[in-house]
């Protein structure tokens, strides 16, 4: 078990490296063969500005 310095990595172990990389393709694999229909940009970006209004300060 190999540590990685912060500089490097924002893991501590190597195995941690990996198990993040195995589970990020995974994620990558999954959504790339997906048959469901797509989000219209300008309807993520809606959303997304409704999250950042809820979270401003008031």
């Amino acid at each position: 078990m190999a540590k990685l310095s912060p500089i490097e990595s924002e893991f501590e172990t190597t195995e941690e490296a990996e198990a993040y990389d195995v589970w990020f393709r995974a994620k990558v694999e999954k959504a790339m063969t997906s048959t469901e229909p797509g989000i219209p940009h300008d309807q993520v970006m809606a959303m997304v500005q409704e999250i950042i209004e809820q979270h401003r300060p008031r």
